[in-house]
């Protein structure tokens, strides 16, 4: 039976391919394909972003390769960067709390 790291792992394995297979190209997500995804699965982290053009920014960022194409390389890039952030949020709360 798979670990909770294991499950975690191929949800986001799962999540990659839905999107990234919408134009018919599996490897990659276009800017379309990234925007739909961010807006269904990052919603969250979407809301709290004041600039409309926070999608376009992120895939410039994230296409290290300048291809017009977010591969699943680079967007782990993206989730480890928000997981990072997320768990910083996390600890700041513990330290509020008390709880260590």
């Amino acid at each position: 039976m798979p670990s909770e790291l294991e499950n975690a792992m191929e949800s986001m394995i799962k999540v990659f391919h839905r999107y990234a297979s919408r134009d018919g190209k599996n490897g990659s997500l276009n800017r379309s394909e990234l925007r739909e995804l961010m807006e269904n699965e990052l919603s969250g982290f979407l809301k709290s972003q004041k600039d409309p053009a926070a999608v376009d920014k992120i895939m410039k960022n994230l296409d290290a390769n300048r291809d017009g194409q977010v591969d699943f390389e680079e967007f782990v890039s993206l989730v480890v960067g928000l997981s990072i952030a997320c768990e910083q949020c996390y600890q700041m709360h513990m330290k509020k709390t008390g709880k260590h």
